[in-house]
């Protein structure tokens, strides 16, 4: 998982989502970053709704995940 402190920018490779503690509904998109590397990265409902597999997305620092 990321904290707000990072940036980053790669692209979607797999959405998920699932009631890990039986009660919570988690969003979660796997990212290929530009330098290769793959992490996951925990969203809100909004966001994982507007995104599809191979859209890019871009995160400045102490910002949220935006579209990009």
């Amino acid at each position: 998982m990321t904290t707000n402190k990072d940036a980053w920018a790669g692209t979607v490779v797999k959405k998920s989502r699932a009631m890990l503690d039986g009660s919570n509904l988690y969003r979660r998109l796997k990212v290929r970053l530009d330098d290769g590397t793959q992490m996951d990265v925990k969203v809100g409902r909004d966001m994982w709704k507007e995104l599809a597999v191979g859209d890019r997305l871009v995160k400045q620092q102490g910002e949220d995940p935006r579209r990009g």
